[in-house]
């Protein structure tokens, strides 16, 4: 999920609280109490999402993230070598 989706849902939700919470008859403290406990709880669900994709990836020699960026095929074993003014 992007950040600007993420922002725009929270908001959403956030509002959802404040609306319910107002038509419920809460004092302002008790709105104020509550859309910061959602934001709160928002905020730690998509910190431990992003953790976890980021967790999930295993990490990569390199030279095959060098491949992976370029979008060039490498034989296993084989490595990537830069030459500076090489004509081949």
């Amino acid at each position: 999920m992007s950040l600007p989706k993420f922002i725009v849902g929270m908001i959403f939700a956030l509002a959802i609280v404040v609306g319910w919470s107002y038509f419920d008859g809460a004092s302002l403290g008790t709105i104020i109490m509550r859309a910061v406990i959602c934001a709160v709880i928002i905020q730690l669900g998509y910190f431990l999402l992003v953790f976890a994709m980021v967790a999930r990836n295993r990490p990569m020699p390199a030279d095959r993230a060098r491949e992976a960026d370029r979008g060039i095929k490498v034989a296993e074993g084989e490595k990537l070598t830069a030459r500076r003014g090489s004509v081949r």
